[in-house]
């Protein structure tokens, strides 16, 4: 835990990494509300994150050691249940020493799942946000107590009296405590999403700490293919965006991979992953096969 005081964390993050985000036990979520807002306010770089799609414990404690600032562990598209999630957060805290923040990316709205994924200890990413009517029930979900608009359930084992339970600020209540560490991220990937964007940010802006524009499924919305485009209606629905998260200052955040123009004006950017790590290894079988052939050919001229 960073021995600095609270607002003073960026001051470390060049020996630390994200532990100087870390909270008073690896069973509580990373004072990763803070850690955005740094980036966002440019005391710390943008927040380097990695994909983690496959599902797979034992790949986690890889990539839990890969330096990266965030594990987006991906539980929407991901073939995992609740024990393994739980399993790849732990593996991702514990692992990396609290120097790698996980982050869960829910399988949908429901009450249930957004409180699994926060009780592991992990901040959440929320898909598909539509309408107002849904970021105000994502953020009860996962807030505790009416101050902060939530009616999420207490886990009464999760943090047990001297196990876990040390406060970050003594002047508040665990559960204000962990309301103010744990971070929400809503992601916009319709247009019916990027039309309301403006109204949801108004509504609930102050609990939700980055959004992300989900430009696959926008464009699947919008009727368009690929990931990213020129097309005319989709800059345009980019610069609407933008727009809109200045007006609310809010932080920006999504994909890069190695295009770094994707990058700009975000705080927090994902640039690779297990399943794109896999992807480019179909280039090494290409290259084998290519460099094996020849040597195929001179094994029958030589009659072995």
């Amino acid at each position: 835990m960073s021995t600095v005081k609270m607002g003073a964390e960026y001051l470390e993050v060049a020996e630390k990494g994200m532990a100087a985000y870390r909270a008073p036990s690896l069973t509580q979520p990373h004072k990763a509300r803070q850690a955005l807002r740094d980036a966002y306010e440019g005391k710390i770089d943008p927040l380097v994150g990695f994909y983690c799609g496959v599902g797979s414990v034992p790949t986690s404690r890889l990539m839990a050691q890969l330096g990266a600032d965030i594990i987006w562990v991906d539980w929407e598209h991901g073939q995992m249940g609740v024990e393994t999630m739980t399993s790849i957060v732990h593996e991702v805290q514990y692992m990396s020493e609290g120097r790698t923040m996980p982050f869960v990316r829910v399988p949908g709205h429901d009450h249930a799942s957004i409180g699994f994924a926060l009780d592991t200890g992990a901040s959440i990413i929320i898909p598909q946000v539509d309408t107002v009517e849904q970021a105000r029930h994502v953020v009860s979900a996962a807030k505790f107590g009416k101050a902060a608009k939530g009616s999420r359930s207490a886990p009464p084992f999760r943090w047990l009296p001297g196990m876990g339970d040390a406060r970050i600020d003594p002047a508040l209540s665990l559960w204000e405590n962990v309301n103010n560490q744990a971070a929400i991220i809503i992601q916009i990937e319709s247009e019916t999403g990027l039309k309301n964007l403006d109204a949801i940010l108004t509504a609930v802006g102050d609990q939700i700490d980055a959004v992300w524009m989900g430009t696959l499924d926008l464009r699947v919305s919008m009727g368009l293919d690929g990931l990213w485009g020129t097309e005319p209606e989709y800059l345009d629905a980019v610069k609407s965006y933008e727009d809109t998260l200045k007006k609310h200052r809010k932080a920006n955040s999504g994909v890069c991979l190695n295009d770094w123009t994707k990058a700009v004006n975000k705080a927090f950017v994902i640039v690779g992953g297990d399943a794109f790590a896999l992807v480019g290894e179909k280039a090494t079988i290409s290259n084998a096969r290519q460099n094996l052939h020849p040597l195929a050919n001179k094994l029958q001229t030589n009659g072995h």
